[in-house]
């Protein structure tokens, strides 16, 4: 299989990507968008949930939120937060002067109160906490966000900005255990559909430092995190384009999140990566998406 530089190169040179000079951030043409919305649709019809509430955030979330939520302190290395010009004249004269000369001009700018959202989930749990208890039959939300981790790189599948697709479970324990589980194997046969080869496997999530090392093996150990891998960069390190969570009563402990009964809720989540996922079609089926498969073209666009 090519190197993952060989991969993008080839990608830009098809035009499916757009370089901007700037690893991991990428302008995205029509025939791949055109992808994009096959998956989500594909999700929608053959993954969606009955009853489950549908919510869109944009790319940014209050501050307040990530610093509330505890990611910087298990990821600092990936979070993105919004800086911006809030200056008087003198200022704003500075800033030109040091553009002018080819300085560092970032100096005139000051952090807001807004931070890039790492992952869609993130915002639903305040916006749930804010509703109050949990009815016993649980609660699902379908959301989907553009999402900003900081890690450039030349793998195509790890762009600083893509878009992520969640399902949300909160509820009672063993019911959002339940959910994580079942979605596993839902999982499998949705993407194994699409003529990739699929495998799952336990996880870990990328957290920072000596003290991350110790909470990635208590992650394993406890197999709250499993990943669906797909070859696309190369064999030897499948890409995980799809997650199954299972938080337990972590985000519910930050919110107070809690049923009806006064425990606290559990939560899970499955998360889709519609740009990993593309970017495996491209990969297996070849760049010229209408010699693809006739029943992976069907299960994309069945119309």
């Amino acid at each position: 299989m090519p190197t993952e530089n060989s991969f993008r190169d080839t990608l830009f040179d098809a035009g499916l990507l757009i370089a901007s000079g700037v690893d991991g951030i990428y302008g995205r043409s029509g025939e791949f968008e055109s992808v994009v919305d096959g998956i989500d649709g594909l999700i929608s019809r053959d993954g969606g949930m009955p009853g489950a509430e549908v919510v869109r955030f944009p790319p940014a979330m209050p501050r307040s939120v990530m610093e509330t939520s505890g990611y910087l302190k298990g990821f600092p290395h990936l979070a993105g937060t919004v800086h911006c010009f809030c200056g008087d004249d003198r200022a704003h004269k500075k800033l030109l002067q040091c553009l002018e000369a080819g300085e560092d001009w970032t100096a005139q700018q000051q952090s807001v109160d807004l931070a890039l959202t790492p992952a869609a989930c993130y915002p639903v749990y305040p916006m749930m906490a804010l509703r109050g208890p949990v009815s016993a039959a649980g609660h699902i939300v379908d959301v989907s966000s553009y999402c900003f981790r900081h890690e450039p790189s030349v793998e195509p599948t790890r762009m600083q900005m893509f878009r992520m697709r969640e399902f949300v479970c909160i509820g009672a324990p063993a019911s959002v255990l339940a959910f994580r589980d079942m979605w596993s194997e839902r999982g499998r046969v949705l993407i194994g559909a699409l003529g990739l080869p699929v495998a799952i496997d336990v996880a870990n999530d990328p957290f920072f430092g000596r003290g991350g090392k110790i909470m990635a093996e208590s992650q394993r150990d406890q197999a709250l995190k499993y990943e669906l891998l797909v070859p696309v960069n190369s064999t030897e390190s499948p890409t995980a384009c799809l997650s199954f969570n299972y938080h337990m009563d972590h985000f519910s402990e930050i919110w107070d999140l809690r049923m009806e009964d006064g425990s606290l809720a559990h939560t899970a989540c499955v998360g889709f990566g519609f740009e990993r996922l593309t970017l495996a079609l491209f990969r297996h089926h070849g760049l010229d998406r209408s010699a693809w498969p006739q029943h992976v073209k069907t299960a994309l666009w069945p119309s």
